[in-house]
């Protein structure tokens, strides 16, 4: 017998069951809500799981880091405690391949640092500017290393046109370069042209460097030296790129720039 009882509103059960069919064998609107908060509750519990752990597993890092360090030179923290004095001002790139302590081979306390998208150096960079006057004057570092890298996605991104809202203003002195250098960019495949522009980029870093009053009084009166470097995030090995300048060209720069 066909089962067609008749509802208050007409229906029949027959209708009801067939609205109430779900996709793939799911019977009803409850069931797939209930599937759909269940696998919404599993995946945000996963992850709050993986980054919990994640967390943990970054703690247990750092105490098994502090206990091994503190048997192998107990004098190391509390030198730390008393103070720094870093040889060397690092300037690089964000990017998490580049962490610059352990690609130097260098402890903590030796290396002063300042990481941005792209290892950009702008004069108008007031925390840029704020670093480089800290470790100059106060710190006396004797070397600023200026760092790009290879597979840098700020340099790729500014070889390409896709809008990137406030990043756009940011590497906004890298398409600059790409502007200026477009002759020579023209000829090259993807990777030499990523690799040239991350060079420019760091041969103007350095450039603007030595505008900056400081700077220019620390190389004067102490011989600090600009040094710039290209890491390979393939090989881990640092190139370095020649900054050295006509004397012409830095007598031009210091008249324009020094303050007395």
């Amino acid at each position: 017998m066909s089962r067609k009882r008749s509802r208050s509103n007409g229906s029949t059960a027959e209708d009801e069951d067939l609205r109430r069919q779900g996709p793939a064998g799911i019977e009803t609107e409850t069931e797939q809500e209930v599937l759909r908060t269940a696998v919404a509750g599993t995946m945000d519990s996963g992850q709050e799981g993986n980054e919990a752990n994640f967390f943990t597993h970054l703690l247990e890092n750092n105490r098994s880091w502090a206990s091994k360090t503190a048997i192998a030179d107990p004098t190391f923290f509390p030198a730390c405690a008393k103070g720094q004095a870093p040889p060397v001002l690092f300037l690089g790139c964000a990017d998490s391949r580049v962490p610059e302590t352990t690609i130097l081979g260098c402890r903590p306390g030796e290396v002063f640092t300042h990481r941005n998208i792209a290892n950009i150096i702008s004069n108008t960079d007031v925390s840029l500017l704020s670093i480089a006057q800290f470790a100059v004057f106060h710190l006396k570092v004797k070397d600023i290393l200026v760092c790009g890298h290879t597979s840098c996605g700020g340099v790729a991104a500014s070889l390409g046109n896709a809008k990137m809202d406030v990043l756009d203003v940011w590497l906004q002195p890298l398409r600059m370069l790409r502007e200026k250098y477009a002759d020579e960019i023209e000829g090259m495949d993807t990777e030499k042209r990523k690799k040239f522009l991350a060079e420019k980029n760091v041969l103007a870093g350095a450039e603007n460097l030595k505008r900056i009053p400081t700077v220019i009084d620390a190389v004067r009166e102490r011989g600090l030296e600009i040094h710039g470097v290209i890491y390979d995030v393939a090989t881990g090995l640092l190139e370095e790129i020649e900054c050295s300048e006509d004397d012409v060209v830095v007598k031009k720069r210091v008249a324009a720039f020094e303050r007395k």
